[in-house]
């Protein structure tokens, strides 16, 4: 170890490695190892290669692997709290009554079948009530806060450009089906789709009674397109600078001549002090106001009727719920069967009261001792990562003190928030489930809304405790990481550190490494948004696009299935961030280790269970039809990708295993790309 590394190592307070005499597990399952494969060929299938072959993808899931495990098992205990609920609460806790009372709520599954439409009755009213196109605004308003989708969404959040303060944003919104490209592009399978989702909305519209469902079907479809047309690509919509796009109130009428937005901003509760928004894509909003003037009033009603339909059907009857699960669950994922009912039951309750639950559950699944060797985890990646930044070869010396200082201005959070949500404004109901659920939507929304105007809380949470996630906030500079992913394989307490700094120590630098992504890299140590170059000298700034541009033409040349390749632009923040985290990890793990080296266990060094428990991480199996479905959508590239790609660019690695020219995992040292 350099002398640089040894006095690094000085500053950690408390090393994570396991001592020698206490390395008794590698953390590594090595039931799943095919020694048919080399590591140097492919350490994914080495690692991961029996379960490849024998493991199944349960039919209610769409992929399964380490992260679909470990939701289902917390799946599991969050079902056995709600289940206790039901016999036993604690008087002290008003919490636990709704909890129960909202649960017990969907798994009346007679009552739903009873009630069929009829939870609809009022909304549908609101929608044929319309009298003339000015009236649309204030009705999506109203979809807008019950959680029905609607040509655009609002969100607050805090403002990109003044991180003391939250913002109210607008952006596109509205579609049936899953991205723009489902309606534009001339796949065969896209086309098929599109015939699908026509018949799909035909079914449905037939079942509440519309008398002429089929040209209703086809008159939504055109006006889907049309908007679909309007909208900006996944691409376009990475880029902060431009969706940030601050319009004065006053100022709103010019962007979309003769659009209602007083009656918007009054029935989205918008506050008359605040006198700004963020417009995410100008140029869609004057689309959809060109689409409002052009569209007739029955064809905007069919369409609102028809978004509110297949929202609100998986609390219908159960016949609403399998035509919904037919097309979305069958047609676009490729799942077998629906998810049982009280799986369904949990996530709406989970969804809807997120920490009332994850209170009770890291009481019974979250030891105090987990939070505090990850915490150690975080500050050992962290001083990894000043380490680094202090070495980079490519970077100017003004470009390092503005990394280091936003780096000094990272916070985290761990396992669960220090300040539980109030839920005692929200109504839960016996009985009424559909009311339920819409309460739950306007309680969260308005919960949002009164955030304008007032001061930043920095305690709140955007996931649940019982979510196996993790996110970097931009405007806050916070990584934060629920109780749920610090499980087994990502963090296994009584293993090793080898494979820990390999799976959640490399999550962790994941995490770490958006702050200095692509996207990332544009805010400053407050959260706040620059234009280019940002913190970047020019010259430093196209040093780093050049290695970018290397990775995205790395992750491009991947084709999960045949005919679609990756968008290396779209995943590019995500494939950084592996690639960063994976290296950070590796050197946290060095450092962790100070000047001694780690005990083999099961045959197996330090270095290769560090690599092997990254690739053992990212275990999993997609369906084609979802596989699809995330190419088109999903930032992150697919499991097998993560588990192989970032490993080729990681010098260490090659050292693990002896990789040598001529072994399919290699690459020539001018093709691995390193950034951070």
């Amino acid at each position: 170890m350099s002398k640089a590394l040894t006095a690094l190592a000085c500053l950690i307070l408390t090393s994570t490695a396991t001592s020698a005499a206490d390395a008794v597990r590698s953390g590594i399952d090595l039931q799943y190892l095919d020694s048919s494969v080399r590591p140097q060929d492919d350490l994914y299938r080495y690692v991961n290669g029996k379960w490849l072959d024998s493991a199944e993808i349960p039919p209610d899931r769409a992929r399964f692997g380490t992260s679909d495990h470990l939701t289902d098992q917390t799946l599991d205990h969050l079902h056995t709290i709600l289940d206790g609920l039901q016999t036993a609460l604690d008087a002290g806790d008003a919490d636990q009554p709704k909890l129960a009372t909202l649960y017990a709520s969907f798994m009346d599954e007679k009552k739903a079948d009873k009630l069929r439409l009829k939870p609809l009755k009022a909304e549908l009213a609101r929608i044929d009530s319309l009298r003339s196109v000015n009236d649309i605004p204030s009705l999506m308003a109203h979809l807008n806060r019950i959680g029905v989708p609607a040509p655009y969404a609002p969100q607050v959040h805090l403002d990109a450009r003044d991180s003391r303060r939250y913002v109210f944003d607008i952006s596109q919104d509205g579609l049936g089906l899953p991205d723009r490209d489902y309606y534009l592009l001339e796949d065969a399978r896209f086309v098929q789709i599109r015939s699908q989702y026509l018949a799909y909305m035909q079914t449905m519209l037939q079942m509440a009674g519309d008398r002429d469902a089929a040209a209703e079907a086809q008159n939504i479809l055109t006006l889907e397109t049309s908007l679909a047309k309007a909208q900006w690509n996944r691409v376009d919509n990475r880029n902060p600078v431009r969706t940030y796009n601050k319009i004065a109130i006053e100022d709103l009428g010019s962007l979309t001549p003769g659009y209602n937005w007083r009656g918007y901003l009054s029935e989205a509760g918008f506050p008359a002090s605040i006198d700004y928004v963020i417009v995410s894509q100008p140029s869609y909003l004057a689309a959809l106001n060109l689409q409002l003037d052009q569209t007739s009033l029955p064809i905007w009603k069919s369409y609102f009727r028809w978004h509110l339909l297949d929202d609100s059907a998986p609390l219908l009857s159960q016949d609403f719920v399998a035509e919904h699960f037919a097309f979305h669950g069958k047609v676009l994922r490729g799942t077998e069967q629906d998810q049982m009912r009280w799986k369904r039951a949990v996530a709406l309750v989970s969804g809807s009261m997120g920490e009332a639950l994850g209170r009770l559950y890291v009481t019974r699944h979250f030891p105090p001792e987990s939070r505090m060797r990850v915490e150690q985890l975080v500050k050992n990646l962290l001083a990894a990562y000043r380490q680094d930044l202090d070495t980079l070869g490519w970077m100017g010396t003004e470009t390092r003190e503005k990394a280091q200082d936003k780096l000094s201005r990272f916070t985290y959070k761990i396992g669960y928030p220090s300040r539980w949500r109030d839920y005692s404004a929200l109504r839960i109901t016996k009985d009424d489930l559909f009311g339920n659920a819409q309460r739950a939507n306007i309680f969260e929304y308005e919960r949002n809304v009164h955030k304008l105007g007032k001061p930043v809380d920095r305690t709140e949470w955007r996931m649940s405790p019982q979510t196996v996630n993790a996110y970097y906030s931009p405007e806050r500079n916070e990584i934060v990481f629920p109780a749920a992913i610090l499980q087994p394989p990502y963090f296994d307490a009584t293993a090793d550190d080898a494979a820990n700094y390999g799976g959640i120590g490399a999550v962790i630098g994941h995490e770490i490494s958006h702050g200095f992504d692509d996207q990332g890299s544009q805010y400053d140590g407050n959260g706040n948004l620059l234009n280019p170059p940002g913190w970047f000298t020019e010259h430093d700034l196209e040093q780093f696009r050049v290695r970018t541009r290397g990775l995205v033409e790395q992750y491009a040349a991947y084709s999960p299935v045949a005919g679609y390749h990756l968008n290396g632009e779209l995943t590019l923040g995500e494939n950084i961030a592996d690639n960063a985290g994976l290296a950070i990890a590796y050197k946290a793990y060095h450092l962790s280790l100070g000047d001694q080296p780690a005990t083999q266990i099961d045959g197996l060094t330090g270095d290769q269970r560090f690599y092997m428990g990254w690739a053992q991480a990212w275990r999993g199996k997609t369906r084609e039809s979802e596989e699809i479905r995330r190419i088109k959508v999903d930032p992150h590239s697919p499991p097998e990708v993560r588990g192989t790609a970032p490993v080729r660019n990681q010098n260490g690695f090659y050292q693990a295993f002896d990789v040598k020219s001529g072994d399919k995992m290699y690459l020539p040292p001018d093709q691995r790309i390193s950034l951070w």
